[in-house]
């Protein structure tokens, strides 16, 4: 039996995050937590904390630098999570999440960092290295996508399309070079699917836009997620098919579109599910994460 292949997940947009937890808290006051916890986040990282729940081989590929990204790491080493960093000048970008049985969970967020080049040519001199046939999983946001200093990282991703496979759950830059390419799968959600469109188009049904997409774009395989309201697949040459998700008492939203992506990738290179299988399969995961705050830390259903 052939050995599974790697998941790798590229994160362009690290974030040192502090959730804050409070019975209440009132603006303009000072107020003291019951508790502050520590977590390494970005779409990446998230995706590789769900895919090591899941016991799928993956390393989390990050740009990380200063005092928060060396908090970062140790994070990675605490949970014994795989990684490969590729150091910044600059320090990672920082977040706080405010945290309350009484209110709505409310998020704060530093600038992004733009990697620097000397991280970007590490990054793609990492990945001509690593051995044909696996998976990449590009996730996020990556600032200076569109600079020079870039080139390297964005011409050794293509050259990973024509020799392994390749997922996408990005947005803006990344995703319209990403559409021009005849890669595995996009997940997106609706707002992005959106800005694919010209205004005019917007207003007709997912369904029949994606149909647009065959001629549109390269892409082989599409899955649209709209929170908990619905989500649409179509994978190439076949029609759109659209589901529900589970119905939950959702608690805290964050990171349930790692969870699905992450779960999505699983069951795609691991069990060899179909694309449809696959959602089926995903969504649980994603529903049981919704019901629960933090990411990817709820018991496995």
């Amino acid at each position: 039996m052939s050995e599974s292949p790697c998941i790798y997940t590229l994160t362009g947009n690290l974030l040192a995050e502090r959730t804050i937890e409070f019975d209440s808290w009132t603006i303009g006051r000072t107020q003291r937590a019951r508790r502050e916890i520590f977590h390494t986040r970005g779409k990446g990282v998230n995706v590789s904390n769900m895919l090591s729940r899941l016991a799928t081989k993956n390393i989390a590929l990050i740009f990380a630098g200063g005092a928060s990204g060396a908090e970062c790491e140790a994070w990675f080493k605490a949970r014994g999570l795989a990684y490969q960093v590729f150091t910044t000048e600059q320090p990672s970008r920082t977040g706080t999440v405010i945290w309350s049985d009484n209110q709505a969970e409310t998020t704060f967020l530093g600038p992004n960092v733009t990697p620097d080049d000397t991280a970007v040519q590490a990054c793609a001199d990492y990945l001509d290295t690593q051995p044909d046939g696996q998976v990449l999983a590009l996730c996020g946001s990556f600032p200076g996508w569109e600079e020079n200093h870039f080139e390297p990282l964005r011409s050794a991703i293509i050259r990973w399309v024509k020799r392994g496979r390749f997922f996408a759950d990005v947005y803006g830059p990344p995703l319209l070079e990403m559409c021009q390419h005849s890669i595995d799968l996009i997940k997106i959600n609706q707002q992005e699917f959106d800005l694919l469109f010209p205004e005019i188009e917007r207003s007709q049904p997912v369904e029949a836009r994606l149909r647009l997409m065959r001629d549109k774009f390269a892409v082989k395989s599409w899955v649209i997620s709209n929170g908990p309201d619905s989500i649409w697949v179509m994978a190439k040459d076949n029609e759109p098919i659209d589901f529900v998700p589970p119905k939950i008492e959702e608690v805290s939203p964050t990171g349930s579109g790692d969870v699905l992506f992450a779960s999505m990738l699983h069951a795609l290179v691991i069990r060899n599910d179909s694309l449809v299988d696959a959602v089926k399969f995903g969504l649980p995961y994603a529903a049981a994460n919704a019901a629960h705050p933090g990411v990817a830390d709820f018991d496995l259903p």
